[in-house]
């Protein structure tokens, strides 16, 4: 093991690590307990310190609290012999990319309940999210020393939200009754053993739990012993068990993880961060109940060419395959890769092959598509520890470290033996709904600007970036409000550009309603070298998509030859700029059947500026109409808000097309959407489902927009 005294914590090999996400809604208190955990052991001298004795001001403590809140933290532990690997996660749900880095980086999920607050709907879809991938869990309730907690109750709450297999492992001994409700001590049900929190020591020894204790949770024990046998399918305990002999706790314990490895028992402590309560015996259970790395499923692995890779295993001495889970710019050290090792073992100073998968960044002139990969040199390897990094000279496979001076790392990189270049599948990123504009603040800021914003997509692929084409704004999708405020803090705080943002600009298109004609006619004449050029054209509706057929009926010469083109050339540039509210003109047919030229005067510019006109003159004729693009939303929610959902997407102008079941209580709607309401439904939709519903959106096409809606809307001017 690794010199504890040195303060580098570190394992030699897999099975001394385990790697446990902390997962649940802002405000359960997720990073409470996981300082209180690294305060009982021993790492840090009180809750945002460094060392023992060790104090920091009030603004760096708010500085830290809002970088773990929408960041991916690791805290590492010692617990005897076993390094525990602490991924904290963000709640807020904006932030669900960085929770499923960290769902990745880990082997097992730690959901925290707060005993006050309950189950909400985001935490549910967010368990379906780890039994999907058969991850192993178990809950922390929090807050149970609150006048107000009712244990027993948010466990029934658990039990209900996320299925069988949830059982309490400790219960809270609680004296008095309201204000004057008191935890004394917990008791572990397979152990049996009482800990005695009464006087206020953080650390208790352990003693027979009091009578009465026993007596009301002797039939949870009945149950969690029963259904520890039965996941572990261990037949000789169960037929001891049966026949009422006495039951070794050491082998019950033993059973336990082989049932939470399993992913079908998911056992429930209690814990009051804040007094310590329960924390020691919460630290204790981590590497007793959670599987080490060699005990989960390697991530899918592919070679150059795309083919799978079979039969990669987390072994320090397999070939070198490590994952960077997120990224961030520090100002003194450059950006620094937080970096899963799943095999072999990775060192500073060593040449690593970089297999990037390609930020859709949509930046002109952008490097972050299509890096199919380089060799580059690992920098300095570090652990986390308090609000310092510890140097270490090697990371083996299941640890996790900080790799410095990888400055092409993007997060989901893969990194691998240049002698043997593999790649990771990524994992699922979300995809960001929320749009808004960004122009600089400052005039000439703007190549800056996207550079800046370039490199901000690269640190979080959760972030996108365009440059719409038809409305020429730049456009950044971010998957909430709080992920938009964090990202714009981060561009004028870490970069240094300020930017001033706006309403994005639905891409609005015209076409004509009914056919009509027009003529253009250009004739200037100023006693030198004039413009003549005269067309007249028919211009019919096409079906939606059909853009722009351009039709030659001229016939004896009226027009030359050389000049038709040009007049398509006018037609062409007119519609792009729109002809009666500034936006393109799309899906016509444009004949030219007459016109006039004159031998001199004639040009192509001359017959451009025809067709400009020409296409005008037509639009003042006949009728247009304003088509709106239409989105296919495909919305899923809990069953007890699939009314309220339908009944908001048919307020928005939406048609609901279909509607289906999914697993877990859930519904799918399906509905075409106009654009113009639901730029923020990223935002609205939570509001509605209460966190539960998660939508995506795809472009179908372009309709007519209503004219009660068209008149209300501004013409463009530029």
């Amino acid at each position: 093991m690794a010199d504890r005294a040195a303060g580098v914590p570190g394992a030699d090999r897999p099975q001394n690590i385990r790697n446990i996400a902390l997962v649940g809604p802002s405000g359960a208190g997720k990073t409470s307990l996981v300082e209180a955990l690294l305060l009982a052991a021993g790492e840090i001298g009180r809750p945002g310190s460094v060392e023992e004795g060790t104090t920091v001001s009030d603004h760096d403590e708010v500085e830290i609290r809002q970088r773990r809140s929408v960041h991916l933290t690791v805290n590492p532990v010692m617990v005897g012999d076993v390094k525990v690997n602490l991924l904290d996660t963000p709640g807020y749900a904006d932030f669900i990319g960085a929770m499923r880095a960290g769902l990745r980086g880990a082997d097992a999920a730690l959901f925290v309940v707060s005993a006050l607050d309950g189950v909400d709907g985001r935490t549910r879809v967010l368990w379906e999210e780890c039994a999907a991938v058969g991850m192993p869990r178990a809950v922390a309730v929090t807050r149970i020393d609150h006048p107000r907690a009712d244990y027993d109750e948010v466990v029934a709450q658990c039990q209900e939200a996320f299925g069988p297999g949830v059982h309490p492992a400790y219960v809270p001994a609680v004296e008095g009754t309201g204000d004057g409700r008191r935890v004394v001590g917990v008791w572990g049900l397979v152990s049996e053993r009482y800990y005695d929190y009464s006087d206020g020591d953080g650390a208790p020894d352990p003693r027979s739990a009091p009578d009465w204790l026993c007596e009301t949770a002797g039939p949870l024990r009945e149950t969690l012993i029963e259904e520890v046998i039965t996941e572990s399918e261990d037949e000789a305990l169960m037929e001891r068990y049966m026949e009422g002999g006495e039951l070794d706790p050491d082998l019950l314990i033993a059973d336990l993880k082989l049932a939470v490895a399993a992913g079908g028992f998911h056992p429930v402590l209690a814990t009051s961060p804040v007094r310590g309560v329960g924390v020691r015996e919460l630290l204790r259970e981590l590497p007793l109940s959670c599987p080490d790395p060699t005990r989960g499923p390697f991530p899918p692995v592919v070679a150059p060419d795309g083919k799978p890779v079979r039969g990669m295993s987390c072994d320090p001495d397999g070939p070198l395959v490590a994952e960077v889970l997120s990224t961030a710019s520090d100002p003194y050290v450059g950006r620094v890769s937080l970096v899963r090792v799943f095999s072999g073992t990775l060192r500073p100073d060593t040449r690593v092959h970089l297999h990037g998968h390609g930020v859709p960044c949509g930046l002109a002139g952008s490097d972050e598509l299509d890096r199919t990969g380089n060799d580059e040199r690992v920098g300095p390897l570090s652990v986390p520890l308090g609000r310092e990094n510890r140097p270490v000279d090697r990371v083996v496979a299941g640890d996790l470290c900080l790799v410095a001076k990888l400055p092409d790392a993007r997060t989901g990189d893969t990194l691998s033996d240049p002698d043997r270049p593999l790649r990771v599948v990524p994992w699922r990123f979300p995809q960001p709904l929320l749009p808004v504009s960004l122009a600089a603040a400052s005039p000439g800021d703007e190549d800056r600007l996207s550079r800046a914003v370039a490199r901000l997509v690269a640190e979080d692929p959760s972030l996108r970036v365009e440059v719409n084409p038809e409305t020429h704004q730049m456009v950044l999708w971010s998957l909430g409000e709080a992920h938009l405020d964090a990202a714009l803090d981060r561009l004028e705080h870490r970069h240094g550009v300020r930017v001033e943002t706006g309403q994005v600009r639905v891409p609005l298109r015209e076409t004509f309603a009914v056919p009509a004609q027009g003529t253009g006619r250009n004739v200037k004449q100023s006693g030198g070298h004039g413009e003549f050029g005269v067309c007249r054209i028919r211009v019919e509706p096409l079906e939606p998509g059909a853009g722009l057929e351009f039709v030659d009926e001229i016939t004896g010469g009226v027009v030359p030859r050389q000049f038709v083109p040009s007049v398509e050339k006018g037609v062409r540039a007119q519609m792009a700029d729109g002809v009666h509210s500034g936006h393109p003109l799309v899906d016509i047919r444009v004949t030219l059947y007459d016109g006039k030229a004159h031998s001199v005067d004639s040009s192509d510019m001359a017959f451009q500026k025809a067709g400009r006109l020409a296409l005008k003159d037509a639009a003042e004729a006949g009728r247009l109409a304003v088509l709106e693009p239409v989105d296919e939303v495909c919305v899923e929610v809990d069953d007890a808000y699939l009314g309220a959902v339908m009944s908001d997407l048919s307020a928005r102008r939406g048609r609901v097309v279909g509607t289906e079941t999914a697993d877990g209580g859930r519904a799918v709607v399906r509905a075409e959407v106009p654009e113009l309401e639901i730029t923020r439904y990223a935002v609205e939709l939570r509001s509605v489902s209460h966190g539960t519903g998660v939508f995506t959106r795809d472009y179908l096409r372009h309709e007519p927009l209503p004219r009660q809606v068209a008149d209300r809307l501004p013409v463009p001017q530029g």
